[in-house]
C-alpha cells in the first residue's frame, strides 16, 4: 500500500514548537493543528491574563497557523479544548465562538484535564480540510 505524503506547516506568526512536534501536519486533504497554548509568538512567553486573555492568544496563534496550512475557520471540522477547570467552560466557550460566528461550527469535545503545559489554563487543537 502506498503511503500518504505529509508536509509540516509552520507559520511565524505562531509560536515555535516547544518540543518534538510540529506545529501542524498536512495529510490528504486535512490539516491536523498541534495543541496551542497562550504563548506570545514573538516572545515565546506566556501572555499574562485570566482564560479569555489566554484564550484569544490560543485561537490567534491557532488562526495562524490554519492560514499557514491554506486553510481558515472556515474549513476546521473538528475542535478539541483542554481545560484546568471546567468552570472556565463559558468564558473558553464565548471566546472561541466568535471565531466561528456566520459560520457551521466544527464538532468539539471539551476535556478537564489536571495540568497543561507551562500551567496555562487552556489548550485546543483542531483538524481542519486544507486547499
Amino acid at each position: 500500500m502506498p503511503r500518504m505524503s505529509t508536509q509540516a506547516v509552520t507559520s511565524p506568526k505562531a509560536p515555535a514548537a516547544i518540543g518534538p512536534y510540529s506545529q501542524a501536519i498536512r495529510a490528504g486533504g486535512f490539516l491536523f493543528c498541534s495543541g496551542q497554548i497562550a504563548l506570545d509568538p514573538a516572545t515565546g512567553e506566556l501572555v499574562a491574563g485570566d482564560v479569555r486573555v489566554q484564550t484569544e492568544r490560543v485561537m490567534q496563534n491557532l488562526g495562524a497557523v490554519l492560514a499557514a496550512g491554506g486553510s481558515g475557520w472556515d474549513r476546521v471540522v473538528k475542535v478539541t479544548i483542554f481545560l484546568t477547570d471546567m468552570s472556565d467552560f463559558a468564558a473558553v466557550n464565548e471566546i472561541y465562538g466568535r471565531y466561528f460566528e456566520g459560520l457551521t461550527p466544527p464538532a468539539r469535545a471539551t476535556v478537564a484535564v489536571r495540568t497543561l503545559p507551562r500551567n496555562v489554563d487552556v489548550e485546543i487543537d483542531c483538524v481542519a480540510l486544507h486547499d
